[in-house]
């Protein structure tokens, strides 16, 4: 029983670590007042094009690069459209589910079923050998402690400096924002660009650690998991950690109780997820002190000069 729970939560950590970067991204991008819809767009592009960049340069850290950046580009198309052109955020945010699914598939086909170089765990050692948590924590790969230093950098960030309050701002009062001096849509094209490039890397993250293959449209849902998650965690970068590995833990729990043949069906157990995600949405509006934590002005266009 001790095997399998290691075993559960070791997996659960890889599992939530590309929702984990996919959250992050999502959520300082909402702080700023910015609403993408399109993470699951996002997702996908990042890892078809960390898998493609792999597959070429034998090199899976350019793979990453490209994936962040795919998501990047992504999120300043969404830009253009919801800061530049004040268009509706929610039409812009779904058009990138299309495009990132779609333009995906067309490039994507022709790295189906190869084999692309990628990033596998390491131990670290002395820390790995401990019993129960060294398995658990301390054998998986540098991207994993790479997006708990970055949930710490964003909460420092936000809380902590000047730059911080100014994203806050923005999402919050845009019109005070504006009069103090701040660049609200500047505040808010750096937030969706850093963002997009960490949604990307969650992506490419999926294809490169995680499942480590390429197959078309293979985020499943994991962007509007996501999307979930951000409300989860109530817009705080440390409970997006406790979100990701937990609905990680959901996704891996059909797999494991498979191993130990439990009889239930693979369908309804890989429902789990999906299920605690609407249960979440649900929570989110029946709960106004929980919905009220979301940033004042999100989704909605600045109009400079306007109140």
């Amino acid at each position: 029983m001790i095997e399998f729970i290691v075993s559960l939560l070791q997996a659960s950590i890889r599992a939530g670590t590309p929702l984990l970067y996919a959250t992050l991204g999502e959520m300082i991008t909402e702080k700023s007042g910015i609403l993408n819809l399109g993470v699951e767009g996002l997702m996908i592009m990042g890892a078809m094009s960390g898998f493609a960049l792999s597959f070429i340069t034998g090199n899976p850290w350019i793979g990453i690069l490209a994936g962040g950046f795919a998501g990047l580009i992504l999120a300043f198309i969404h830009g253009f459209f919801s800061i530049t052109l004040k268009v509706d955020q929610t039409v812009s945010g779904l058009m990138l589910v299309l495009l990132g699914l779609g333009l995906s598939g067309l490039i994507g086909k022709s790295y189906i079923g190869m084999v692309a170089n990628y990033i596998d765990p390491i131990a670290i050692p002395l820390l790995s050998s401990l019993p129960i948590l060294g398995k658990i924590l301390f054998t998986q790969d540098l991207l994993v402690y790479s997006s708990l230093l970055i949930t710490v950098f964003i909460w420092f960030i936000l809380h902590k400096t000047s730059f911080g309050l100014s994203i806050i701002a923005a999402g919050e009062n845009p019109e005070a924002a504006d009069t103090a001096g701040i660049n609200v849509d500047l505040v808010r094209y750096i937030c969706l660009l850093v963002g997009g490039f960490l949604i990307g890397v969650g992506g490419a993250y999926l294809s490169l650690a995680y499942a480590k293959l390429w197959t078309e449209g293979m985020t499943a849902g994991r962007g509007w998991i996501c999307l979930a998650l951000v409300i989860f965690s109530g817009w705080i970068p440390q409970r997006a950690v406790i979100g990701a590995y937990l609905f990680g833990g959901l996704d891996v729990l059909s797999f494991k109780l498979q191993a130990i043949g439990f009889t239930v069906p693979y369908q309804l157990l890989k429902m789990i997820p999906y299920i605690a995600t609407i249960l979440v949405l649900l929570l989110s509006l029946i709960k106004d002190k929980y919905r009220l934590k979301a940033p004042s002005a999100l989704g909605k266009p600045y109009f400079r000069g306007e109140r």
